[in-house]
């Protein structure tokens, strides 16, 4: 299974920080965010990786190189500016079936290798990596999702995405204004009658505003403060 990782956003939380760097390559516990999530998805045999990037883009390059020091088989596509995650995955062109995952996420050991085999055994033409919280944006019914990107729902959504043969075409198509989401394919999908499953994962862990740069990286910090 190919996997597309989003590594082109602006990061515009946690600026002034990303006015200078790219956010996959900002820490969480001392590493790059970027390096700690192409080592998981290795690690999940997941080798075939094209990483999207655009803002401060040659940091990423810089950083991940051709793969090879990670084990796996990089490739690069440019995402010509903010217009979604959708948007991102059509620049990067992959074939079904597909992992789509943002850089500026960690995700507990072993989830992406548990969330790609679970796809995998589900036979659902989509999935999204979720994990229970009441008036998320997921609303679930068993595991199959009825709602998918509006407030209200029963589980948070993690940006952690699965795409099989018969929802690749709705990501591709791009429909309505931009910015193209994942979340309006998906929804397109469901009801169209596709089965799109929900699968659990731990919450991950992510760098919202400067602040969260010291608590991910020195938690005793986050014990001292009054916030």
């Amino acid at each position: 299974m190919h996997a597309v990782v989003i590594a082109a956003g602006l990061g515009t939380r946690l600026r002034p920080l990303t006015e200078h760097y790219a956010k996959p390559v900002l820490p969480v516990d001392g590493r790059p965010v970027l390096a700690t999530l192409l080592r998981e998805l290795e690690a999940a045999g997941l080798r075939e990786v094209t990483v999207v990037v655009g803002h401060l883009g040659h940091q990423v390059r810089r950083l991940a190189g051709d793969g090879s020091a990670f084990g796996l088989a990089l490739r690069y596509a440019e995402q010509d500016g903010p217009h979604g995650s959708a948007h991102a995955v059509a620049a990067a062109s992959p074939a079904p079936p597909y992992l789509v995952l943002g850089a500026d996420t960690v995700f507990a050991r072993g989830d992406l290798g548990r969330f790609a085999a679970a796809f995998g055994a589900s036979g659902a033409a989509g999935a999204v990596a979720v994990w229970p919280e009441p008036g998320g944006v997921v609303r679930l019914e068993g595991d199959a999702v009825r709602e998918l990107g509006e407030a209200g729902g029963t589980h948070a959504a993690a940006p952690l995405w699965a795409v099989g043969a018969a929802l690749a075409p709705l990501v591709a198509a791009l429909d309505g204004p931009p910015p193209h989401g994942l979340a309006t394919a998906f929804q397109q999908a469901v009801d169209a009658g596709e089965r799109v499953v929900g699968i659990p994962v731990a919450r991950p862990r992510d760098l919202t505003s400067p602040l969260d740069l010291l608590v991910e990286n020195f938690p005793y910090l986050e014990d001292l403060s009054d916030r």
